[in-house]
């Protein structure tokens, strides 16, 4: 392992010690809780009874009078989704594997698992980042019970996993593993699906056309193939340690998946007081973070994780910020190419190296920290993959050479000397920008903008051909305060035909960007929003604006004093808070951070705070 570089270990450095007090509390909190002996020793009879009634026999002698470790179960199971449909059956799996570990496993709760594929451009949409604090919070109501020696989480998809790791967190005193089940096997080429998408928006072929290759796309039980946030996700859980390794990629309903599933099992029992226990609090530190990020720029992963990160750290107790993501990017080169960022999906780099190819690569480099700890060991051991010998689960070391160079490069050759990720600074606010699904020329726009209050707007302005110039279109009233900080994902294809008939294009926006998005440079969580007095409300028609991704610079070309003194345009709700439950979360509008701070209703960074969870 080489000597870590500097930049990676001097974030590391300040991450720790901005977040020296807020750590020290959480570990405060966790360690009062470290358990002396099984969890449901603590209980009265009735209550130990309630919670056994509904076990199996044989569970339920173990529950009552033995001595064997509980694992609690959060699922979230559900068969309409792709990603989640494999989760029907694992519960048996694990019951099974459990008693066979002289231990049992209960479901302990559901949680709401929505698809952002599902409700692109619809109002559900709005729901969307705030229902990752639902899940952690519903997350936590599953495990307060508090009759669990270990647990497990079946997630995979965007809001999920990070919901899913906040709790987890707060509940540090555990140990934790969390359990994927895969992407589905490849389907239409994602380069394929994205041009029907365009020539729909440009109206040169039809509905029939454009069902057919969204359905020859999402075919099946599994995670979208593309490299959007669900497969961002679960590269982060290898990266941070929090899976078993090569546990992302192997796709559902084969013999590998359910190999892993159980072995996941007799994982987090090892971990817990059967064996030698590892608190997943303790055990997560400022180095899993930052290996995180660098996992995140080294494959191009989504922005979304721009909210996601801080907002999981947050809940371990670390303070991350777009500074942190900045300096990072700057030395982390790009070694993978999967859609958006290149023809390839996750199938195909996982065959071409996958997850142990990048991690030996890492710290080959001396960009990761390999002595950060993870749920299988310390992370030298997750350049390795696992396979079946006979029907025998082993882990053998991941390819030292990739298996196509079009997908996945050696640190000595990457594709781009730095991370996909950029932080933009400037009159009109901060925020990040993605770049490595860009091309180098069409980064940097310096047009008139025009202003829209919804995607809704923008789509009828270009149906109609008011956008077909150079231009930066602007969209705000979107963040989290504002409707909940949907993704503007549909804004991708007619922006994207825009580009391809030679005009220069940006979006600039408070909102989210998908994923999947990166075609056309995009500003996006620029803060503070709009509904909050940011200078979004104050921009107008024609304004001039220049994006320099590659200079960090998102810049207005108006005169200072007279842009200053322009009145804020208000922000008014109208429908965007009314129907489809919207109106349910008006506190969570209310109370939500800023983006930079992840988007969440929680604050964690202050013990002391009444919303702490």
């Amino acid at each position: 392992m080489a000597k870590l570089h500097p930049v990676i270990a001097a974030v590391t450095a300040r991450i720790e010690a901005r977040s020296k007090s807020s750590r020290a509390a959480y570990l405060e909190m966790i360690g009062a809780r470290k358990p002396s002996g099984y969890a449901r020793a603590k209980l009265t009879e009735g209550n130990l009874a309630h919670a056994s009634a509904g076990c199996a026999v044989m569970d339920k002698v173990e529950l009552l009078g033995g001595k064997w470790p509980n694992i609690g179960v959060v699922t979230s199971y559900n068969d309409m989704l792709s990603a989640h449909a494999p989760f029907e059956h694992y519960p048996e799996i694990i019951r099974d594997e459990a008693r066979k570990n002289s231990a049992t496993a209960q479901v302990a709760g559901g949680v709401p698992a929505m698809c952002d594929g599902v409700t692109q451009g619809q109002e559900g949409m709005e729901l969307s980042l705030f229902s990752r604090d639902v899940i952690a919070m519903a997350s936590a109501v599953a495990l307060s019970h508090d009759t669990f020696d270990a647990a497990l989480h079946l997630g995979v998809c965007d809001k999920i996993i990070p919901g899913l790791v906040i709790a987890a967190l707060r509940f540090g005193w555990l140990p934790h593993v969390m359990v994927p089940a895969g992407p589905m096997p490849s389907g239409l080429p994602n380069p394929e699906k994205q041009r029907i998408r365009q020539e729909f928006a440009l109206g040169n072929v039809g509905r029939d056309e454009l069902m057919r290759a969204e359905a020859e796309s999402y075919h099946s039980q599994g995670t979208c193939t593309f490299y959007g946030t669900a497969n961002s996700n679960q590269m982060l859980m290898e990266v941070m340690g929090l899976h078993l390794p090569g546990a992302a990629f192997p796709n559902p309903g084969t013999d590998l998946r359910e190999a892993l599933t159980r072995a996941c099992v007799r994982q987090v029992l090892t971990n817990s007081i059967q064996g030698e226990p590892l608190a997943l609090g303790e055990m997560i530190d400022a180095r899993s973070f930052v290996n995180g990020l660098v996992g995140l720029m080294a494959t191009g992963g989504s922005t979304n994780h721009a909210l996601h990160l801080p907002a999981m750290a947050a809940a371990a107790g670390y303070e991350v910020t777009l500074e942190d993501f900045a300096e990072i990017s700057s030395v982390v080169p790009l070694l993978c190419r999967i859609y958006p960022n290149g023809p390839a999906d996750v199938n195909h780099f996982h065959a071409a190296g996958g997850m142990g190819f990048v991690v030996r690569q890492l710290l080959d480099a001396g960009l990761m920290q390999g002595e950060a700890q993870g749920v299988y060991g310390a992370m030298e051991s997750y350049s390795q993959e696992p396979w079946l010998d006979n029907g025998v689960l082993k882990w053998r070391q991941a390819p030292l050479e990739s298996g196509d160079l079009d997908i996945i490069r050696p640190y000595t050759d990457p594709f781009a000397a730095t991370g996909g990720l950029q932080m933009l600074d400037g009159p009109l606010g901060r925020g990040v920008i993605k770049v490595s699904a860009v091309k180098p020329d069409k980064r940097k726009v310096e047009a008139p903008c025009r202003v829209f209050d919804s995607q809704d707007a923008v789509k009828a302005a270009f149906q109609v051909g008011e956008l077909d110039r150079d231009v930066v279109v602007v969209v705000r009233f979107q963040g989290p305060a504002a409707n909940g900080m949907p993704e503007l994902h549909a804004l991708s294809a007619p922006l994207g035909a825009l580009l391809d008939k030679g005009y220069k294009v940006a979006l600039v926006t408070d909102g989210r960007m998908s994923g999947a998005s990166g075609k056309f440079p995009a500003a996006i969580h620029v803060g503070p929003e709009a509904c909050r007095g940011g200078p979004l409300a104050r921009v107008r028609d024609g304004d001039v604006i220049v994006l320099d991704p590659d200079a960090g610079q998102l810049d207005l070309k108006v005169d200072v004093a007279a842009f200053a003194a322009r009145d804020a345009v208000p922000f008014r709700p109208n429908q965007s808070t009314l129907g489809l439950g919207r109106e349910m979360f008006s506190s969570f509008r209310a109370m939500a951070s800023t983006a930079e701070a992840g988007g969440s209703v929680f604050s964690m960074l202050n013990p002391k705070d009444d919303t702490d969870v």
